[in-house]
């Protein structure tokens, strides 16, 4: 009996613990996240994402935004893999972005500098980018190869009829 209050006592912490933090409960979790937005878990860390899935969403991204959440970022979802590229015109905050494959495994992760115009493709077929804050990447340890898992909210998902 002390031992299953115990368990269930740390359970609620963990629970409450991941709610505060920004990242995902462990595998057996039945709710999904809000609508219009992914979880990208990276094993124990997870981002909060908007997903960006049509061409006018991709187009605005993080644009003209002042600050980013820790543990939040943005998930553009494309219809097949190919070379993408990202530019920071009129985008204030400093970002990184990784580009993953259609396994989602991360091929590439960049530093992106506020407002560059400079174009930053990615080194092979890409069919998601994931911007988060910069240097967020490095905090948690996700390096290029890291798999992925991606878990979408209502009307969240890929749409390939969008393009």
């Amino acid at each position: 009996m002390v031992r299953s209050a115990v368990f269930s006592t740390v359970l609620l912490l963990l629970l409450a613990a991941a709610t505060l933090t920004g990242t995902h409960p462990a595998s057996g979790q039945e709710r999904l996240p809000p609508p219009g937005q992914a979880w990208v878990i990276f094993g124990a860390d997870t981002v909060r994402a908007e997903v960006a899935r049509t061409p006018a969403e991709r187009e605005r991204g993080l644009m003209y935004r002042e600050s980013l959440a820790k543990g939040r970022g943005m998930l553009f979802v494309f219809p097949d893999a190919a070379i993408r590229s990202f530019w920071m015109k009129d985008t204030f905050i400093p970002l990184d972005i990784a580009y993953m494959d259609s396994d989602i495994r991360i091929i590439d992760i960049y530093p992106l500098e506020p407002q560059s115009e400079e174009a930053q493709p990615s080194s092979g077929p890409a069919m998601f980018a994931l911007e988060v804050r910069q240097g967020w990447f490095q905090e948690m340890g996700i390096v290029v190869g890291a798999q992925a898992k991606l878990v979408f909210g209502p009307g969240a998902g890929p749409n390939p009829e969008s393009d």
